[in-house]
């Protein structure tokens, strides 16, 4: 045994109570027995299995010296289901590690369904809070927000269903030089426009606009000019959150299409996600830079796959479910971070290179993935795409007994809370669909293998939690990261709200 310390699971009421543990390569685990029936602890690759524990007391002792996420299972009870995540990093979010804490700090509140807060890095002060119903809102870091909106699309938006919707104003992006030429892009859901196949959900747009020149807090909506057109078969998996790169470029992160397990209608035999003739399941890179009346847009020369007549020329990445957040680290070497939402059993974070394939719907996270059976992963899946090309593992992944989306946040570049300088702070979205319960994470990077995670606990709250659904996360011209919120689950009332995250 490496490390000293024993890491305790307990097996109670037929769960394994953490049901997740992540631990340093070397750490003794120990299980013990509290149910009055006996249970085993049985990897699911076969790799360790504890035989019967006795009830009211068994113990099973297992030390595991190689990174690697291991899932396991009782035998006689095969619906208590837990996994060990070995990293070769000290961090872990094992039960007796004590979690880092912040505080949050209400700024403003009385919004819809929040998306997004950015900042234009025009000198201003302005926030730019975007509303999933269709308005961006400017917003002052004293509280001030201003009723008059930034951006108004609600007359342009196809109607959102109030019980639970994925569609809406999904992204907005300042052009890199916004100060001197007042340009604006925005991400959003339209009607179905008649071009689009038959059957088919909504028209996603990403599209263009111009500051007014009578007044800076507002664009000219008649200024729209659409870049691009995404039909799409069903209401989710939209994708969304644009951002401009630190090389210039829009990145434009798109899902698959809708629908679950990438099948269906509008979904191709191997799945949009690794289908290169569709967009759907892709991250994008494009230059808005126009240099032709004949072009919406321009390819970056550099882009993956420009000199290939088989893959679209748009594509920079592949193989993705749900990439609705993505953004680039402010410090280091910009790296691009991209929280893709999973099926049923995983939610992953991948740190996104150009070219690569990231395994949607071949794999959930690390997992193989069957979409005829989506509950059971297969013991064994392709390594490489239809190129030959290695499909790449996410840096971050948890299983459904946390939560059942991941939200992507920033790595950590402000100044309030130097413990998490350099650090990927992001969420999960809720373990409930009738409640919100989300959890505030943060992940250590690392060189090799699965960043370590742990949950972040929230010192003014008796839960330790937020106790709300967690939907965005924003940043400010200093690098302090927000959080947002809502207590509703669809894009209905006005309980959303902004959170700074402080020092506690």
């Amino acid at each position: 045994m490496i490390n000293d310390e024993i890491i305790e699971i307990e097996i109670r009421g037929f769960s394994f109570q953490p049901a997740s543990i992540t631990v340093p390569a070397g750490t003794e685990v120990k299980w013990i027995n509290f149910d009055p029936f006996a249970h085993t602890v049985t990897a699911d690759d076969g790799s360790f299995d504890s035989g019967s524990i006795r009830g009211n007391g068994g113990e099973f002792y297992l030390t595991l010296s190689e990174p690697g996420t291991f899932l396991y299972h009782c035998i006689p009870h095969p619906q208590m289901r837990g996994e060990i995540v070995v990293t070769a990093a000290e961090m872990s979010n094992h039960p007796s590690g004590e979690r880092p804490r912040v505080k949050v700090e209400l700024v403003a509140e009385g919004f819809t369904a929040p998306m997004g807060l950015i900042t234009a890095r025009d000198g201003t002060g302005r926030m730019f809070y975007v509303d999933q119903i269709g308005l961006v809102k400017i917003v002052y870091l004293n509280g001030t927000v201003l009723d008059e909106p930034f951006i108004d699309l609600t007359d342009r938006m196809i109607e959102l269903r109030t019980g639970f919707d994925e569609r809406g104003l999904l992204g907005l992006a300042f052009h890199p030089e916004f100060s001197e030429n007042g340009r604006v892009f925005v991400f959003y859901t339209g009607p179905l426009r008649p071009e689009a196949p038959d059957g088919w959900d909504s028209t996603n747009r990403l599209s263009e606009f111009s500051i007014s020149s009578d007044d800076p807090n507002r664009v000219d909506m008649d200024s729209e000019r659409v870049i691009l057109y995404i039909d799409k078969p069903q209401f989710n998996h939209n994708g969304g959150t644009i951002e401009f790169g630190p090389d210039g470029y829009l990145y434009v992160p798109l899902g698959d299409g809708g629908g679950a397990n990438d099948v269906g209608i509008g979904h191709p035999p191997d799945g949009n996600g690794q289908n290169t003739t569709t967009l759907h399941g892709k991250i994008l890179r494009i230059d808005v830079e126009v240099t032709s009346d004949d072009a919406a847009y321009g390819i970056p020369a550099d882009n993956p796959f420009v000199d290939d007549d088989e893959i679209l020329s748009e594509i920079y990445a592949l193989g993705f479910r749900n990439p609705w957040r993505i953004a680039f680290d402010t410090g280091g070497e910009g790296a691009l971070l991209v929280s893709d939402v999973g099926q049923d059993l995983w939610e992953e974070v991948n740190l996104v290179v150009k070219g690569g394939n990231y395994g949607w719907n071949i794999r959930e996270g690390t997992h193989c993935f069957d979409p005829a059976d989506p509950l059971n992963p297969p013991p064994l899946c392709p390594e490489v795409d239809a190129r030959g090309e290695m499909l790449i593992d996410p840096v971050i992944e948890y299983g459904h007994h946390l939560g059942t989306a991941v939200v992507g946040g920033y790595i950590y570049r402000g100044q309030a809370l130097p413990e998490m300088e350099g650090r990927y702070i992001f969420a999960d979205w809720s373990n409930s669909f009738s409640t919100g319960n989300g959890t505030l994470l943060v992940a250590t990077p690392s060189s090799e293998g699965l960043w370590a995670w742990e949950e972040v606990e929230i010192a003014d709250s008796p839960s330790g939690r937020l106790d709300l659904f967690i939907r965005s996360f924003g940043i400010d011209d200093e690098g302090e990261i927000y959080v947002l919120t809502s207590s509703r689950l669809g894009p209905v009332d006005r309980t959303g709200a902004i959170f700074k995250i402080v020092p506690a």
